[in-house]
C-alpha cells in the first residue's frame, strides 16, 4: 500500500491519500484534538447527468430526470433494514444529498467511528432495489416534489435557472417531476448505479482525529475489487451565451415579493485552477458591488428595498457557471436597475484596486476559518475535488489572482444579455 502525504504550508494542513486497485481514491485530513469525526463516500454523479455513454458502449443512454436523487434514496434501504436506523444505533448523524454534479453519503460522530465507517463503505457498495420498493419510493419522492413546488425560496431559484438556461439540465429540478420519476424502474436504477458508482468515479474522505493508515487499511479490505475504468462520457446540450429569458414570475403564498437575479456564465468546459480563479473573481465582484460593506447595499437597505435576507453567490463548475443575488424586496425591478447602474459605472470608471485587495484578503480569511469545522472542510474538499483541484489550491488563487484579471471577469461575466430575473409575488 502506497500512502502519499502532501504538506500544505500556507494552510498549515497535511493531506494523506491512497488509491485502491479499483481506482477509488481515499483522502484523510487529520484534525488532532477534535472530538468530532466526519467521513463521506461521494460519486461524481448528479442531477445533470441524464445523458451519457457507458464505457465500452457506443450508444447514448438517456434516463429520466431525477434518477440520481431517486437512487440516493434507494441506497438507504437494505435487505436487513434501514441504514439510517443502523447509524442511529451507533450514535452517529448520517445524511446524504444530491446536487447538480455529485451525490454524497456521509456521517459525523464522536464515538464508534470505525463501526460507522465500515457501515458507510458497506451500504454504498451494496444496493438492494426491488421493483416494489421503487413503486413505493415514487409516492414518497412525489410528495417531496410537490412540497418544493410550494416552497418560495426553492421556486425562485429553479425558475431563475429556467430563465437562464434553455436546454442545459441544470434548469431541471434535482428531484425530477412527477412524470419523470414515474418512468424510473429497477433496471434503470441499477444501470445508473453500475455506471456512476464505479470506484473509479468515486472518492472516500475522512476528517478528524483519525490515523490515516487505519482508514486506508479499512478501505483496502472493504472495497470490492474491480478493474479501473475510464471516465463516463457525459453529454450536455450546447447553450447560447445569452439568457433564455430575461424575466420569469410566479405567485405563491408570500407576504413580500422574493426575487433572484443572475448572470449566465460563459466560462465552463474548463477545470482546475482556471475554474477557481473565475469563481473567486465573480464572488469578489459580487462582494465589491453589492456585498454588505458596499455603498449600494447600504443605500438599498436604508431605502427599504432589501433586508437582511439579501445575499449573493456564484456557482462555477466544469459543466456550467452562473451567479445569483437576491432576497425579499417590495420592488425587485428597482433593485435590479440599481445594481445594473452600479455595474455599468464600475465598467466605465474601473474598480477600486485597494477595495479589491481588501476583499481578497477577506475571502482568504473566510476560507481559513473553514478549518475550524470538520464538516466545512469535507464539503469544501469534495466540491473542489470534482472541479479537478484540491481545496488547498484556493490559497494559491488568492495569492496570485490579479486586479487585471478581476477587471476582465467584470466585463465578461456581468453581460446584460446574460442577465435574468425570477420573482415570486404574493397571491
Amino acid at each position: 500500500m502506497t500512502i502519499n502525504r502532501i504538506q500544505y504550508e500556507k494552510a498549515g494542513e497535511t493531506l494523506y491519500s491512497y488509491e485502491h486497485s479499483s481506482g477509488l481514491k481515499t483522502f484523510v485530513i487529520p484534525r488532532r484534538g477534535y472530538s468530532k469525526k466526519f467521513a463521506a463516500f461521494a460519486t461524481n454523479y448528479g442531477s445533470i447527468d441524464n445523458e451519457f455513454i457507458i464505457p465500452g458502449e457506443e450508444n447514448v443512454t438517456r434516463v429520466p430526470d431525477g434518477i440520481a436523487h431517486f437512487l440516493e434514496h434507494k441506497l438507504f434501504e437494505q435487505k436487513d433494514g434501514n441504514v439510517m436506523e443502523k447509524f442511529s444505533a451507533l450514535g452517529s448523524n448520517p445524511n446524504a444529498y444530491t446536487s447538480f454534479n455529485k451525490t454524497v453519503y456521509l456521517f459525523s460522530c464522536t464515538d464508534r467511528f470505525d463501526e460507522n465507517f465500515s457501515l458507510l463503505l458497506d451500504y454504498v457498495q451494496n444496493p438492494y432495489i426491488t421493483q416494489e420498493s421503487v413503486e413505493n419510493e415514487k409516492g414518497i419522492i412525489g410528495q417531496e416534489i410537490m412540497m418544493y413546488q410550494d416552497n418560495p425560496e426553492w421556486k425562485v431559484f429553479i425558475n431563475l435557472l429556467r430563465a437562464l438556461y434553455e436546454k442545459h439540465p441544470v434548469r431541471l429540478d434535482i428531484a425530477g417531476t412527477i412524470d419523470s420519476i414515474s418512468r424510473i424502474d429497477r433496471d434503470t436504477l441499477y444501470k445508473c448505479y453500475n455506471t456512476f458508482y464505479h470506484p473509479s468515479n468515486m472518492i472516500v474522505l475522512a476528517v478528524g482525529d483519525i490515523e490515516p493508515e487505519s482508514i486506508f487499511e479499512r478501505v483496502e479490505s472493504s472495497i470490492l475489487h474491480r478493474e479501473p475504468r475510464p471516465p463516463v462520457s457525459r453529454i450536455y446540450p450546447e447553450e447560447a451565451a445569452s439568457a433564455c429569458s430575461d424575466y420569469i414570475e410566479e405567485k405563491l403564498a408570500v407576504s413580500i415579493p422574493i426575487f433572484q437575479m443572475g448572470y449566465k456564465g460563459s466560462f465552463y468546459g474548463e477545470k482546475g485552477i482556471e475554474l477557481l480563479k473565475y469563481e473567486t473573481a465573480v464572488k469578489l465582484l459580487l462582494e465589491l458591488l453589492i456585498g454588505r460593506s458596499s455603498e449600494l447595499f447600504e443605500h438599498l437597505y436604508n431605502e427599504g428595498l432589501i433586508n437582511s435576507s439579501f445575499g449573493a453567490d456564484a456557482y462555477v463548475e466544469k459543466q456550467c457557471a452562473f451567479s445569483v443575488l437576491g432576497g425579499e424586496s417590495p420592488d425587485p425591478a428597482k433593485v435590479r436597475d440599481r445594481f445594473c447602474q452600479a455595474l455599468e459605472s464600475a465598467k466605465k470608471s474601473g474598480l477600486d484596486r485597494s477595495g479589491c485587495e481588501r476583499l481578497l484578503r477577506s475571502l482568504r480569511g473566510r476560507f481559513m476559518r473553514q478549518f475550524n469545522s470538520v464538516e466545512r472542510i469535507a464539503n469544501s474538499f469534495i466540491s473542489a475535488y470534482f472541479k479537478g483541484v484540491s481545496m488547498f489550491d484556493y490559497l494559491d488563487v488568492y495569492d496570485k489572482i490579479t486586479f487585471e484579471y478581476v477587471n476582465e471577469v467584470l466585463h465578461d461575466h456581468f453581460d446584460h444579455a446574460s442577465l435574468a430575473m425570477s420573482v415570486i409575488r404574493p397571491v
